[in-house]
């Protein structure tokens, strides 16, 4: 998949349902419960019909965007934000979970965000501003030079599928499929590319955090951010989601084939029986219309689900 994506690795909580409404610009605070686990909060979906997918010709074929397709699905709840650093770590103290990362010794990271002096590493041959840094978890982003003490309403990183499915069955929840993502993330707002409409800024307002100036040299951070932003920092979608586009790529349940929309079922599609990849969602802060213009609701991507970097986090469904 693009290497925006992040690079191919080689070789219960109390759940609270929440209707937000859409004019509404906060969603809910998130709350600790009583055993260490964090309350994860939920905005609450509408089921029905949507359009799912785009047939935009500037789009990526071989990600098979399209084509546009119906598909209907019941209510669910899914998480008004990505997981963050916080809650993660509430669920690292309570398992003693050890990530894909943190077995690897190793992750992906972007060099922009690394210091002028930081010491020569492997480099991604067709994208080398992904550098692989010893030592990068989740507990330190650009490598054991950092750590997240400033940074736990950020989005947790370097999290594999793995990673996001071992946090699900510990907290009650699971991932969302791809359909459910994608309804949830269009906030009620079909057939356009993004939750507000089609135009990345409208009236010059920033509504996500995605590379801004001169891909990869130079990240002006006109947005307001270089690197992840705090969960909820943009304002939410017609559903009370926050940063559905940008900040970090978002993993889903499904396995991953450019054919799937051609043989998706109408009603609650999981996605092929099989496969080498699963599904990412979102686009990151490293996306830029340049190369990777899937900053977008309507876009899709993939990586293995081992693969770990410094742009790849996830949301929860609240359980059936």
């Amino acid at each position: 998949m693009a290497a925006c994506c992040g690079p191919t690795r080689p070789g219960g909580s109390d759940v609270r349902a929440t209707s937000l409404d859409p004019a509404d610009g906060d969603a809910p605070a998130t709350r600790s419960t009583g055993d260490g686990r964090p309350g994860l909060d939920v905005v609450a979906v509408p089921g029905g019909v949507f359009r799912m997918g785009t047939d935009d010709p500037r789009g990526y074929p071989d990600d098979g965007e399209g084509p546009v397709h119906e598909v209907e699905l019941s209510a669910f709840s899914i998480g008004a934000h990505t997981v963050t650093n916080d809650q993660f770590a509430s669920f690292v103290d309570a398992t003693g979970h050890v990530t894909t990362a943190e077995e690897f010794g190793n992750s992906f990271v972007f060099a922009g965000l690394l210091p002028d002096d930081f010491p020569p590493t492997r480099a991604v041959a067709a994208a080398p501003w992904w550098r692989e840094v010893l030592g990068a978890d989740w507990r330190h982003p650009e490598g054991p030079h950092s750590d997240q003490a400033d940074r736990g309403d950020h989005p947790v990183v370097h999290v594999s599928w793995l990673d996001a499915v071992a946090f699900t069955a510990w907290s009650g929840t699971r991932l969302p499929t791809e359909a459910e993502w994608e309804h949830a993330a269009r906030g009620g707002l079909d057939g356009h590319h993004f939750p507000w409409g089609d135009e990345r800024e409208p009236d010059g307002e920033h509504r996500m955090n995605v590379f801004q100036g001169s891909f990869p040299g130079d990240d002006t951070g006109d947005d307001g951010w270089v690197g992840t932003c705090p969960v909820g920092t943009f304002r939410p979608n017609g559903y009370g989601l926050h940063e559905v586009t940008g900040n970090v790529w978002e993993w889903c349940a499904d396995w991953f084939s450019p054919d799937a929309y051609r043989h998706a079922r109408r009603r609650s599609p999981t996605g092929p029986s099989s496969g080498q990849a699963r599904v990412m969602r979102g686009g990151s802060y490293l996306c830029h219309d340049s190369y990777c213009w899937r900053y977008r609701v309507d876009s899709r991507s993939a990586n293995t689900p081992d693969s770990t970097a410094g742009n790849i986090g996830f949301r929860v469904v609240a359980a059936d």
